[in-house]
């Protein structure tokens, strides 16, 4: 079945996360007839790829005289240091059934809601990088007034470029931006980390490097297809008193990796707080 909404999607911003859940839309089928694509300056493969399929960005002033019904969806999808310039303009488009979805982090549902109508519907999400590739995880929270339906068409824009997880808190935003908004990176970190070792081992530093981004790639695509908790495939690569054990032993000491992520998680969740106001 291709993606549907019922109306038009505004989307404003087509940088790397809007550009990744516009190119998630169209590749899922989503009629391009009923997108509006707000940008002074899109990049040059999401210029491509709008001219591709009929589009054209367009500046604000261009938006309203396009519209020829209030969008049933305003996509948000500008850095949040652009938001406060940005956003009320573009409030001004939403009638009393729009739906404002977020993709930008650190901006609160109450920092929406001061430029919108009285009981505006806005969802409030977080996706991370690997949905470029169309793997991400997006964590989302909606505020009182979306609607079952509305939180359904925002389910299925934000998974068109991954998986969604649901909160019904909106401080728990802040814990899952530290685990997966920001969780590519510790991913990242552990690939340098690994290689660097593997070159202090005696690899060569090309293979060294070869090697962690093939494990931890191929690892990350053996756990996201099996239906077995980390801790039981870490038991599966595990022999008794192996090679692999004498690692874990290292790792798994006190002080060891759970402890640094544990206070990791904390600092990025305290910092997320921090940034949201």
């Amino acid at each position: 079945m291709p993606l549907e909404i019922s109306g038009t999607l505004l989307l404003v911003g087509v940088g790397n996360m809007g550009g990744a859940l516009l190119k998630g839309w169209l590749d899922q089928g989503l009629d391009s007839r009923c997108i509006i694509v707000q940008d002074p300056n899109p990049p040059q493969p999401i210029a491509q790829l709008l001219a591709a399929n009929g589009l054209c960005a367009l500046a604000a002033e261009q938006v309203a005289e396009r519209l020829t019904e209030k969008p049933a969806v305003i996509v948000i999808a500008v850095k949040p240091q652009l938001m406060d310039a940005v956003f009320p303009a573009v409030a001004r488009l939403a009638g009393p059934e729009t739906v404002v979805l977020s993709v930008a982090a650190g901006k609160t549902v109450a920092s929406f809601e001061k430029h919108l109508a009285r009981r505006a519907p806005v969802v409030r999400s977080i996706p991370n990088t690997p949905a470029s590739v169309g793997r991400g995880i997006t964590a989302a929270f909606a505020n009182a007034d979306v609607t079952p339906q509305q939180k359904a068409q925002c389910d299925k824009l934000l998974c068109a470029v991954g998986a969604v997880g649901w909160v019904d808190d909106e401080s728990l935003i802040d814990a899952a931006t530290a685990v997966s908004g920001s969780g590519p990176a510790y991913v990242f970190l552990l690939a340098e980390c690994l290689a660097e070792a593997g070159v202090k081992a005696g690899l060569p530093p090309e293979l060294a490097d070869k090697l962690a981004r093939w494990t931890v790639a191929g690892a990350g695509e053996l756990l996201h297809r099996s239906d077995l908790p980390p801790a039981q495939l870490r038991t599966n690569v595990t022999s008794p008193n192996g090679a692999t054990h004498a690692a874990l032993q290292v790792l798994m000491a006190t002080p060891g990796l759970q402890d640094l992520m544990t206070e990791a998680v904390a600092a990025a969740t305290r910092r997320s707080a921090e940034l949201a106001g």
